[in-house]
């Protein structure tokens, strides 16, 4: 029998390699910065074009290569940071394994120019699908600048999998947000179609968080820190107020390096406990410091998950110091709502610090006995009103022309009010026995159990007033021309950039729908007129739902983004659990689900309704 065991030829490995460390533009981004920022560089430019399938291109200003090593750091395994296996365990660098260069030109276009300081010409390589195509001196700046065009070029069947442009340019500047905040000493560039997304310049750690997700971040955080043996502590975390329904803005660096971590992630929520409300999660900015030989990053091939050594230790002493930091800055609730907050001890207080006496005040000239008449006349207006009558009739009488001359013309107030007839509040209760009867209950604030014919049907209010809204917006959207009223005095927006540049993305589609927009800055969105079907105060949370629902990669509709912008108004919108309805509304909210054309699912796949017969029912006693 013949041998069937054979090499793979260098191409094919590199591209079956390529499919573990590039999976989408995004990967490439990632490992490119992290070369610029191995390579010193204090200043980082990035170039895209149509969300990185055309071209990605990062320049920096680092210490460059000489030409032997710009065409060796193309072979796989050829790496600069280490050299023997025990230095696995000691890695304070980015990239270590010598695959990523490799992986991507064995897939695209790449140009890399280069140059080190104490050369006068740099050197020109270019690449395409592993292959070595020229390699010649060039004049160039110090530092090193690498383009890679026409990602997946050679492999069609893979590009065809990438998602939209909006999609996978939120997942380029989620890299990149992640290496701007690993790195605040460094200056970021990132132009996408020629157009300024972030121009973040080299600052300090809560400036560039503000810088990355705009001013109104600043006034969120809560400053963190702790330093022990085995791990320093420092970042921030935001107020319970501002928690949000979705994971979003949840970054943990350990040595520099983004990482995932859902046991680390529980900490941080646990210490939040009583804070939040239910499928809240808070917003952090967390940076770690351990020992580098106590932690494992080369268990994954994108290095974002890490196995720690003592991992429980970690636990405990992060959830202490997020609990601390919210208590000291008076950011936990107190149990004691009537409590004056200025008798607290100040955090900083020391046993040492003696507490002054608090000076008493006496007024020598105070007689209890001393009457006074004022007091005494309004008693009589008092007593009067009342009806009531004084044990002492000639004091009474003694008082009457006081009484007469203090009061004047109200005493004739005063008997109106006694002669009035009192208000008739059995009507008002008869009124409301009488409306709440009807055909449909509401249980739990959460469902509503209607009957019909054959038995019962059992309406999950939320889902259903979700179906009708989606119904709704999705038919003025496309069929009707869509309403718009105009504001009587516009309202702004803050957005981070990357929000902005989505928002822009699919301002024609918000435009269909009703919007009005004026004027887009860095960090606002100033809105002009919105759609007749919402009020003014909605839009913050219509436009950030459906930021969330468009980064969540919510499945592209054959409307586009108008089947993506009804969900996410109908979710917004719709009437949440706990809510009470009247009876009038829960009818209403029936007879707009059964005419709707598809009543029995939500616009995301749940069932609104369920019907249960009177055999089912009875079948349930009978057994």
């Amino acid at each position: 029998m013949s041998d069937i065991i054979q090499l793979l030829p260098d191409h094919v490995a590199n591209q079956i390699a390529a499919g573990e460390v590039v999976q989408r533009p995004a990967s490439v981004v990632k490992e490119l910065l992290e070369n610029a920022i191995d390579a010193g560089a204090t200043s980082i430019k990035l170039l895209l074009k149509d969300a990185g399938k055309t071209l990605i291109q990062v320049i920096d200003d680092g210490k460059g290569m000489s030409s032997t090593d710009a065409r060796l750091c193309f072979e796989r395994h050829a790496t600069s940071k280490i050299r023997e296996a025990k230095d696995l365990f000691n890695i304070h660098t980015k990239g270590f394994r010598g695959e990523a260069l490799a992986s991507i030109a064995a897939i695209a276009h790449v140009e890399l120019k280069t140059k080190q300081d104490n050369e006068e010409l740099g050197t020109q390589i270019k690449i395409e699908g592993s292959t070595v195509v020229s390699q010649e001196a060039t004049a160039t700046t110090k530092g090193t600048s690498i383009a890679v065009k026409n990602l997946f070029y050679n492999i069609p069947a893979r590009r065809n999998f990438l998602k939209s442009d909006t999609i996978e340019t939120r997942h380029i500047v989620d890299e990149f947000q992640r290496v701007a905040l690993a790195h605040p000493n460094i200056a970021f560039l990132l132009h996408h179609n020629n157009n300024e997304v972030y121009h973040l310049k080299e600052s300090n750690l809560r400036q560039r968080i503000v810088a990355v997700f705009g001013g109104k971040m600043n006034e969120r955080l809560v400053p963190i820190e702790e330093q022990t043996d085995i791990i320093t502590i420092t970042g921030f975390v935001a107020k319970p107020e501002y928690a949000k329904k979705k994971r979003g803005e949840q970054f943990f660096f350990v040595n520099d390096r983004f990482i995932k971590s859902s046991y680390l992630n529980h900490a941080v929520v646990n210490a939040f406990e009583g804070l939040l409300d239910n499928a809240s999660h808070p917003s952090y900015f967390l940076y770690l410091d351990v020992p580098p030989n106590s932690i494992d990053i080369n268990i994954h091939p994108t290095k974002t998950e890490i196995k720690f050594d003592n991992e429980k230790a970690l636990y405990a002493i992060l959830r202490a110091t997020v609990k601390h930091s919210l208590g000291q800055y008076n950011v936990a609730p107190i149990l004691d709502f009537d409590r004056d907050a200025n008798l607290d001890t100040p955090y900083n207080y020391s046993k040492n610090d003696t507490p002054s006496v608090p000076p008493i005040t006496v007024d020598p000239n105070f007689n209890p006995f001393k009457t006074d008449h004022n007091y005494e006349s309004v008693s009589k207006i008092s007593s009067k009103t009342t009806g009531s009558s004084s044990s002492n009739d000639f004091s009474q009488k003694s008082y009457q022309p006081n009484y007469k001359k203090e009061v004047g013309n109200w005493d004739a107030l005063y008997t109106e009010i006694e002669d009035a007839e009192p208000v008739k509040q059995e009507q008002l209760f008869e009124a409301h026995q009488e409306s709440e009867t009807g055909k449909t209950f509401q249980i739990q604030k959460k469902y509503l159990l209607s009957s019909i014919k054959s038995g019962v049907v059992l309406i999950h209010q939320s889902l259903a007033h979700q179906r009708i809204l989606y119904e709704e917006f999705l038919e003025n959207i496309t069929v009707k021309e869509a309403s718009s009223q105009q504001l009587l005095f516009p309202v702004s927006i803050s957005f981070s950039s990357s929000d902005i540049e989505m928002i822009y993305s699919i301002k024609s589609d918000l435009e269909s729908a009703g919007f009005m927009f004026e004027e887009f800055t860095k960090e606002s969105v100033v809105i002009g007129g919105i759609p007749t079907s919402i009020t003014e105060s909605q839009i913050t949370l219509i436009l950030e739902q459906l930021l969330d629902d468009i980064k969540m990669e919510v499945p592209d509709a054959s409307f586009s983004h108008f089947d993506v912008m009804a969900k996410s108004f109908a979710k917004s919108l719709a009437i949440k659990t706990g809510t009470t309805l009247t009876i009038k509304e829960q009818e209403n909210l029936v007879n707009n689900l059964f005419s709707c054309k598809e009543p029995s699912i939500s616009p995301f796949g749940k069932p609104t309704f369920k019907t249960l017969s009177l055999q089912e029912i009875d079948a349930i006693f009978n057994k």
